[in-house]
């Protein structure tokens, strides 16, 4: 009987946290409080860029990242503003760092803190290839796809755990209650978020929503969609029909995530055109 009651009332409280992704409306659950995601992230990714070789920014490659994040980061937060989701901004605090790594790989943190190893700068060739790949990566943070698994984890590892962070139990980020529920959510045993964050895959449904906020964002901040579907493209055949790096691990098949950008690609040419005005 306990456990029934420990069900009913987290999966009443799923209910009341749920919350919908700009652009698509999907509906997600949320159930981290945007404080402790952001204190953890801010946290891990100093760790990181601390134990990583970070290029300077006079660099020409780290300029353009620094260039074509900051464009994203304005189309994001147009739109965002303009459209009620201000709210999911509070808090962020935009960096953008190009680190010296052979990976083909780029993330994004909540909270705006991006990481782009120079391994993926060969397959972005250009800055409309690099915004498809920032506008990627951070529509992950913005359609809060990390809080939205960690509040998965919770109700999958412990209902009675997501029922506790409800009631405002263990919700500071410094906390060891708090500590070891991020961890059981992530469910690595790793110290470091961004390993959660950045590295580890996404679902598929949450690659694909990405890709979608992603081809609207870079349209948004000017560049033109259609590099996308060659960036893609471009990826797809240097894995050869295999995927060549972490960066595309457990993404949605080539074929198909080519054949969903084109579908979405009118509605983006739309935000494109306005863009250019």
């Amino acid at each position: 009987m306990r456990k029934v009651i420990i069900i009913m009332l987290s999966l009443a409280f799923a209910v009341t946290a749920c919350e919908k992704v700009p652009l698509t409306g999907r509906k997600q659950l949320i159930l981290v409080p945007n404080n402790d995601m952001l204190s953890m992230s801010f946290t891990q990714y100093k760790a990181f860029l601390d134990t990583s070789k970070v290029i300077s920014t006079s660099n020409a490659d780290a300029e353009m990242v620094s260039r074509v994040g900051d464009r994203i980061r304005r189309a994001v937060e147009s739109y965002m503003n303009s459209n009620g989701y201000g709210k999911r901004l509070e808090g962020f605090k935009w960096e953008y760092h190009l680190v010296q790594s052979g990976q083909v790989n780029a993330w994004c943190m909540p909270g705006g803190k991006i990481v782009v190893y120079s391994g993926i700068l060969p397959y972005t060739q250009n800055e409309a290839g690099l915004a498809t790949v920032l506008g990627h990566e951070v529509s992950h943070a913005i359609a809060e796809h990390g809080n939205e698994r960690m509040s998965e984890g919770l109700v999958a590892n412990g209902l009675l755990q997501a029922g506790q962070v409800a009631a405002g139990i263990a919700t500071s980020a410094k906390s060891p209650q708090t500590q070891a529920l991020f961890q059981q959510a992530i469910g690595t045993g790793g110290p470091l978020m961004y390993q959660y964050f950045g590295a580890l895959p996404h679902s598929r449904n949450q690659e694909s929503e990405a890709d979608h906020l992603g081809l609207i964002f870079m349209s948004m901040a000017g560049y033109d969609p259609a590099e996308a579907i060659t960036f893609w493209q471009r990826m797809a055949k240097a894995g050869g029909g295999k995927a060549p790096a972490e960066f595309l691990s457990d993404h949605p098949s080539d074929e198909r995530r080519i054949a969903d950008l084109k579908k979405i690609l009118p509605d983006a040419q739309k935000y494109y055109a306005s863009a250019r005005r």
